[in-house]
């Protein structure tokens, strides 16, 4: 069973865009939307499980150039 998450994303407002477009190339990621309210950008994730997935949020998603902050919420069923 994969392990999902939902990643809300804060990007500076210039690279909004781009970040979509480099986060739609990461593996593991599903989708990737421009938001209205008060994160930038809804991002899902899908892992084997939940150390995957911290390590597909600190060494990818992060490292995009634009990310300002993140938050992640990581389902239960």
């Amino acid at each position: 069973m994969m392990t999902k998450a939902y990643v809300l994303i804060n990007s500076e407002i210039a690279y909004t865009k781009q970040v979509v477009e480099q986060l739609r190339e990461v593996s593991g990621l599903s989708e990737a939307h421009e938001v209205l309210g008060p994160y930038d950008i809804v991002a899902e994730v899908q892992a084997v499980d939940i150390e995957s997935i911290l390590r597909i949020l600190q060494e990818e998603i992060r490292g995009i150039v634009g990310v300002r902050d993140t938050v992640t919420c990581i389902t239960t069923n």
